[in-house]
């Protein structure tokens, strides 16, 4: 498993870029928990990145929209600081719902 940090920005002047907006947030959503507006960390297998990938590549318009990934890998305990409102959650933590 890794930490992987993904951003985006999709261009939305018109109706069209609105929508692919919503898809790609929710892709994101069903991968990893938003920790700013469209920068979402995703704890992840490989084969669950790729298929991650695939679903947002699918999404976006690259002549338009941008996608980033970051991979902060399995130690990412020491690559991550935080301040301020809104802290993540810790993935290897129970969850408890």
């Amino acid at each position: 498993m890794m930490l992987v940090l993904v951003t985006y920005d999709v261009a939305t002047a018109d109706r069209a870029g609105q929508r692919r907006l919503r898809r790609v947030a929710k892709v994101c959503l069903n991968h990893g928990q938003r920790v700013q507006n469209s920068v979402f960390e995703c704890w992840l297998s490989n084969e669950n990145f790729v298929k991650l990938k695939h679903q947002l590549l699918a999404e976006i318009q690259t002549d338009s929209d941008s996608l980033r990934f970051y991979f902060l890998g399995s130690n990412w305990e020491y690559k991550v600081e935080h301040f301020g409102i809104k802290p993540s959650l810790n993935m290897d933590d129970p969850l408890i719902i």
